[in-house]
């Protein structure tokens, strides 16, 4: 289950490589650091019948025309076989995300973050992929016991969406360990920033703030602690971890600042960001029943950081100040659409 040997990375460029879930807040901005690299990138985006590619659409021309744009579902696994062929590294994004709908649609979870992981599992064994990175996350580890969190804390399935996360990140193991698959398990901490949907709680605070015709931020428990990562230095460990050769195989390693606020600490800082006075209103229909709620993440990433040097650069209020003029921008123009991708 060990990677190669040596400090040094394999490089991208005239490499083939595929991104599942391209077409979402990470997905999209992973494509653009990755044709920064001079990769041959294929962005997978989920197809849809509004001709749409999601957030590849606001990618800037330059960096689009640069790209093999493909559709398809990853469920599908004699598609994910034919787009896999061929492929040098497969950075596999795609996923259901929303918690929410986790809770009324758990089957609709396992089909994609379960099964089709396997899909891209299977067909980088067969096509013999130089490397797989499987796309974790935080919420694997439910409320913390431990703090800062460690990749050898329990894992609580503390929602169906979760629990789908650690059955992928499971099916990762195994391949590595019965296949010798080269499978990288990356487990980023919250990410923020350009292009994240209103279902995160950073863009939809920032919306009620900017738009006049809202007159109030409503929002549920101002108690959760969170690490956040703004989105470039999330994008920029996917691509460490498609390319460092001292990662083990079938092993998560977390990707966070190891700094940590609350909620409300988040939501006083955005309304100084924004100048904005309007009342905070907490709903209880944005509140996550009692037992499902994560109270605290705190990324514990040295694991990944000696392997790689990889480290979070963005300080968080200079994110959320890049976020802030992202989202004016699109409220003063009149284009705000919510995201119709599943991808992450």
């Amino acid at each position: 289950m060990s990677a190669l040997p040596g400090n040094e990375k394999i490089a991208l460029a005239g490499r083939n490589v595929l991104v599942t879930g391209a077409d979402g807040f990470i997905g999209s901005h992973l494509v653009e650091a990755l044709v920064a690299t001079d990769a041959n990138v294929t962005a997978l985006c989920m197809y849809n019948s509004f001709d749409s590619l999601g957030w590849i659409d606001d990618i800037p021309a330059s960096i689009r025309g640069r790209i093999n744009v493909a559709r398809g579902d990853v469920r599908d696994a004699a598609f994910v076989r034919n787009i896999t062929a061929q492929q040098d590294t497969v950075f596999h994004l795609a996923a259901l995300i929303a918690i929410p709908h986790s809770y009324v649609a758990a089957q609709s979870y396992v089909d994609t973050n379960v099964l089709g992981t396997l899909n891209v599992l299977e067909a980088a064994r067969e096509h013999d992929v130089r490397r797989v990175v499987v796309t974790s996350t935080s919420e694997v580890y439910g409320t913390a016991q431990t703090v800062p969190i460690a990749e050898t804390h329990p894992l609580q399935g503390q929602s169906p969406y979760s629990a789908s996360k650690i059955g992928a990140d499971m099916i990762a193991e195994s391949f590595a360990r019965s296949h010798d698959l080269p499978v990288v398990i990356l487990r980023p901490f919250n990410t923020f920033g350009p292009r994240q949907s209103e279902r995160a709680v950073i863009p939809t605070v920032i919306r009620q703030a900017l738009d006049p015709q809202v007159d109030a931020i409503r929002i549920g428990d101002l108690t959760p602690v969170r690490d956040f990562t703004f989105v470039s230095d999330t994008a920029a460990a996917f691509v460490t971890a498609g390319t460092a050769t001292r990662l083990d195989f079938g092993v998560p390693y977390n990707a966070g600042t190891g700094r940590a606020v609350t909620i409300g600490e988040v939501v006083d800082l955005l309304r100084t960001l924004t100048k904005c006075d309007k009342p905070i209103v907490q709903e209880t229909c944005r509140i996550r029943p009692p037992k499902s709620e994560v109270r605290e993440l705190l990324a514990d990433s040295r694991r990944f950081q000696s392997a790689t040097g990889w480290s979070a650069k963005v300080e968080l209020r200079d994110g959320l100040a890049q976020a802030v003029a992202w989202w004016q921008a699109r409220v003063s123009s009149g284009s705000v659409r919510r995201e119709t991708s599943y991808a992450t």
